[in-house]
């Protein structure tokens, strides 16, 4: 932050400034529960105030009409100041969210290669898109405009990489936004708007109220002067989200988590190699981020004759990972981001075991040690066995190191599992058969369905999912496209008098 005092993390119209009530929140480091940073508390007064610079930004501004060439410059200027402070803001996100050094230095690679992608996908766009209208004399062609002033809610497990999938395409089509970001990991957040400042957007263009959901989040989603709002984040916020937006009938993307499978078929662990890595992966679907990702694999749907093995070798290794603060040297999962999370995960171990799971592992809070203080939100990598559809702990969202077994026998009773939830987000089928593979692929409702791999993803595809994981679509041409509009132009290069009426 350039200069302003720690709780100036308001900007609006190109300076930062205190919440208008006064009113601040401590900043707490997962790892240890101790207060590191201090921000304003926004609330509606202060949104009123950010969306009315934006709404000037947009409507008297320069931005929406600078020329393409130009907004993709400043958003690869972004990218490369990203790279330039890639450790300090890596080491930022991980003190604020909890996760490992490493995870966060990958984190802004990403969110530098999200800027890059939508530099150079605007830039390679054709002027428009002719439509034949059967005469020389009519010129019709169809383009696109900037949506408007933006509204831009992003959850807490990865801040700084959902805030780039909302504002890169925002400001490369030329919109302007208000960002809010989780009140619990706003830290990174407010460093990229010091450094979109640094690339060279126009002051009102990028607005950011730190604050909660309830008076931060809801002003954002039904104030009159925004024209569309983006969410990422829980189920039951994201309802109201799109409630509150249907009042103005504004645009709405809304991506809202899910209960992802991992299917492993027994062909994909015929060798030893193949083994290893299903079983090396499925601890990557599950824990990594502690399991607080939206995508995360944390239900293992498991062919019968493999489940025994498969899942021993599973539960021997999960009690292997290093826990531990993640600014630590060989700490491999950090802490739960709030004791509340913590809480949640403990409360729905609890109610798989009493609803007949089987704990293969973990389970229980670690032992406190050097590098993990008995005051961090440590929770072990857990391991439910003998799981089935009807447990609280496979239907809902756990968002924590949480690992649900479930197993099968034949293709057709892979699919339905698979598909047996409300989400419909991601999901992986496992198997060395090409055919199986996309057949089941094809058969599985989940916006991305990956092959023997889980959780990547490329900012050229288009990430969204199916059901309740919510509509729209984040990076690739539609994640452009969701801050746009379409204007058709008819031009009539020779108009006549039609003569329909007498006169």
């Amino acid at each position: 932050m350039a200069g302003q005092q720690a709780e100036q993390t308001i900007h609006v119209g190109g300076e930062w400034r205190t919440a208008l009530s006064g009113a601040t929140r401590e900043i707490l480091d997962p790892a240890d529960g101790a207060p590191f940073a201090l921000v304003a508390e926004g609330d509606e007064r202060d949104v009123d105030a950010a969306v009315a610079a934006a709404r000037r930004a947009f409507d008297e501004g320069s931005w929406p009409g600078t020329p393409v060439a130009e907004r993709a410059a400043v958003l690869r200027r972004v990218a490369d100041l990203l790279i330039r402070d890639r450790e300090e803001l890596g080491l930022l996100e991980s003190r604020d969210a909890g996760k490992t050094v490493e995870e966060g230095r990958v984190d802004i690679d990403c969110v530098a290669d999200a800027f890059r992608y939508f530099a150079d996908l605007v830039v390679g766009e054709g002027a428009g898109r002719v439509v034949d209208a059967g005469s020389a004399d009519i010129h019709s062609v169809v383009v696109h405009e900037p949506v408007g002033v933006c509204s831009l809610i992003t959850p807490w497990n990865y801040p700084l990489l959902q805030a780039s999938w909302k504002i890169a395409p925002a400001l490369a089509a030329g919109n302007t936004f208000v960002i809010k970001p989780s009140e619990i990991t706003p830290m990174t957040t407010i460093a990229l708007i010091d450094l979109l400042t640094e690339a060279g957007v126009p002051a009102g263009v990028a607005g950011i109220v730190t604050g909660p959901g309830h008076s931060v989040g809801a002003r954002l989603a039904e104030h009159p002067d925004v024209d569309l709002v983006s969410f990422t984040g829980g189920l039951v916020s994201g309802t109201k989200v799109a409630q509150a937006a249907a009042v103005g009938v504004k645009k709405v993307a809304l991506e809202l988590g899910g209960k992802n499978p991992n299917v492993v078929f027994a062909d994909a662990c015929a060798t030893e190699e193949g083994f290893d890595t299903a079983v090396d992966q499925a601890l990557n679907a599950a824990f990594i981020h502690s399991g607080q990702v939206c995508s995360a694999g944390g239900r293992l749907i498991i062919e019968e004759s493999v489940r025994d093995r498969f899942v021993t070798e599973l539960a021997r290794r999960a009690q292997k990972i290093r826990l531990g603060r993640g600014t630590e040297k060989g700490v491999e999962c950090g802490p739960l981001v709030s004791a509340q999370q913590r809480d949640r995960t403990e409360s729905y171990v609890a109610s798989a075991l009493a609803e007949g799971a089987v704990l293969r592992c973990g389970g229980r809070r670690p032992e406190p040690d050097a590098t993990r203080p008995e005051s961090g939100y440590f929770y072990e990598p857990t391991v439910l066995d003998a799981c089935h559809r009807e447990m609280k702990v496979v239907r809902e969202e756990v968002f924590g190191p949480v690992l649900t077994v479930e197993t099968f026998r034949t293709e057709d009773e892979a699919v339905a599992l698979a598909n047996d939830t409300e989400y419909g987000l991601a999901g992986a089928v496992w198997t060395a058969d090409q055919g199986r593979a996309r057949r089941v692929a094809g058969r599985l409702r989940h916006g991305t369905v990956w092959i023997n791999d889980f959780h990547p993803y490329l900012p050229q595809a288009e990430w969204g999912g199916f059901g309740k994981s919510g509509v729209g679509r984040e990076l690739g041409p539609a994640g452009l496209a969701e801050y746009r509009e379409s204007k058709h132009i008819y031009q009539n290069l020779a108009p006549s008098p039609v003569r329909w009426f007498a006169g």
